[in-house]
């Protein structure tokens, strides 16, 4: 998943979404093996790759060409939903 930067893409994922940061590799030269998984993804995990050109940073936030890109499965929708409002998440 290409994002503008690594750190705000953590944060995002992380402490907005409550995903888990599983991987945070230093590659050199600014590049980073930053992966993050759903609390319970059961083996799913994303890739975040930090845009390197102005092609790239085009592509962020339409990724999938307009299309549905994840699914989260949850127990409790409802409490799921009030955490990322509360959060800052925004549903659309």
């Amino acid at each position: 998943l290409v994002v503008a930067n690594y750190d705000e893409a953590i944060a995002w994922y992380v402490d907005r979404l409550g995903f888990l940061l599983t991987e945070d590799v230093d590659l050199g030269g600014g590049k980073r093996w930053v992966t993050v998984a759903p609390a319970n993804g059961q083996g799913a995990r994303l890739l975040l790759a930090e845009a390197a050109d102005d092609a790239q940073r085009d592509s962020i936030g339409n990724q999938t060409g307009g299309r549905v890109f994840l699914f989260l499965e949850t127990d409790d929708f409802v409490r799921d939903h009030a955490a990322m409002l509360a959060k800052g998440v925004e549903f659309r």
